[in-house]
């Protein structure tokens, strides 16, 4: 079985791209219709000077961004990930959202090395350098992913901090694997029952998360999101923003998250993880899942939300800390979309940076 080339060029060459094992090089250039040609070009403006850019996608690609990081591959749960790694410290693991990768996280890679910490930034399971699997992308498997860089890295343990579909699975490893979450931070998504009832419940939320919905047909959503070099990412990342935040996101921020998108067949595993929420829901696993989740977090957590998200609605986030039984500190962001970490950088650092020096966090 292998997986569905998203790109829809025709059969993945011979750049590495896919294996006998169903895996994709993320580093692969797709084919003439669309993602990236051997120049490294994406977008509309066919350029490449992009900021952190390494240049053609022969020297990094899309996803081996240049800065004061270092890029390398750990195994972890029978897979292959990527990740970017600064500093020295007590880890603090960064988990990207739906739909960006790794990148996302560049200020707080430098804030928080600066801070004392060894800031971690891994690819999820089938995005960004992390191994395209033909499977795995239900989120007890690819929280097992995230506790398994944890030991892959030689820490005992790890501050998760989880943005969207990142923030989903922080929740899941930190009840699962909880002597390996020191702390948890989660921004933009809800705890996974809370996201549950609220997409069964609440119909605003439902209206809302609507993008989840159109995930569960088959191949249209990968070709919708690759289609004229993933200008749909683009669109997404923009309405999901906040009003007040001019800087971002910028057109080049914009073109990174288009070009990783067109790697082929990620847009086909970044959706699966959705699917498999919305189609588990009556299934015996689903409804395992949700029964596992009912444990209460117990290591300190950090709950972030901006108040003008247009994906999550506050209020069913804002429920989550009933699932905690440990110190939980709520902070919203007035007039922030979905995205603070990236709309208002340095605030969300310093608020990290805070609270993961508190010896003694709050309830």
């Amino acid at each position: 079985m292998t997986v569905p080339d998203s790109s829809a060029s025709g059969p993945v060459g011979p750049e590495g791209q896919a294996g006998q094992k169903g895996r994709v090089s993320p580093n692969g250039r797709a084919g003439p219709d669309g993602s990236l040609g051997s120049t490294g070009r994406s977008g509309p403006s066919g350029s490449s000077d992009l900021p952190g850019s390494p240049g053609p996608a022969g020297s990094g690609g899309p996803v081996r961004l240049d800065g004061p990081w270092t890029h390398r591959d750990v195994a972890a749960n029978g897979a292959r990930f990527h990740i970017a790694e600064l500093g020295e410290g007590p880890l603090v693991l960064l988990l990207h959202g739906f739909p960006q990768f790794w990148w996302t996280w560049r200020h707080q890679l430098t804030a928080l090395a600066d801070a004392g910490f060894r800031a971690v930034a891994m690819d999820l399971r089938g995005v960004g350098g992390s191994d395209r699997t033909p499977r795995g992308y239900d989120p007890a498997n690819l929280a097992l992913d995230i506790t398994g860089v944890i030991r892959s890295l030689g820490e005992p343990d790890a501050a998760l901090v989880g943005h969207d579909m990142g923030g989903y699975l922080a929740w899941t490893a930190a009840v699962m694997r909880p002597k390996l979450v020191r702390r948890l931070v989660v921004s933009s998504m809800p705890h996974p029952r809370r996201w549950r009832s609220s997409m069964l419940s609440d119909f605003a939320q439902s209206r809302a998360g609507s993008y989840v919905w159109g995930f569960q047909r088959p191949w249209v959503p990968e070709r919708q999101l690759v289609a004229d070099d993933a200008a749909l990412v683009g669109r997404l990342i923009r309405d999901w923003a906040g009003p007040r935040t001019p800087e971002f996101p910028d057109d080049a921020a914009v073109d990174v998250y288009r070009r990783a998108m067109c790697i082929p067949s990620t847009a086909h595993c970044s959706i699966e993880p959705y699917r498999w929420m919305v189609r588990s829901l009556a299934r015996p696993d689903g409804i395992q899942f949700n029964r596992r989740m009912k444990r209460p977090v117990r290591v300190p957590t950090l709950h972030v939300h901006g108040s003008l998200d247009p994906a999550i609605r506050t209020r069913s986030a804002a429920g989550s800390g009933e699932y905690v039984e440990a110190p939980y500190r709520w902070r919203l962001f007035d007039g922030l979309g979905h995205f603070p970490h990236e709309e208002d950088p340095d605030g969300f650092s310093a608020e990290l940076i805070n609270w993961l020096k508190d010896s003694e966090p709050d309830r």
